[in-house]
């Protein structure tokens, strides 16, 4: 059997088109905040690596023999 959906009209299209321009909106603000959050995370953490931490050449072994 073939599938249907109402037809939702000049006041349907219009109201679906306003909430998706609110949904785009709220979706584009909390991606811009997140993506601040990220950066500034990120800065923060490469500034304490550069300052505390070093680059090992070789892994540390562990000596296990008892």
């Amino acid at each position: 059997m073939a599938q249907y959906h109402i037809k939702p009209g000049k006041v349907g299209d219009a109201l679906i088109d306003t909430y998706y321009k609110i949904e785009n909106g709220v979706v584009g603000t909390y991606k811009k905040i997140e993506d601040g959050a990220v950066g500034t995370y990120k800065k923060i953490e490469t500034a304490f690596v550069d300052r505390f931490l070093e680059k090992a050449d070789e892994p540390e072994e562990k000596n296990d023999n008892k």
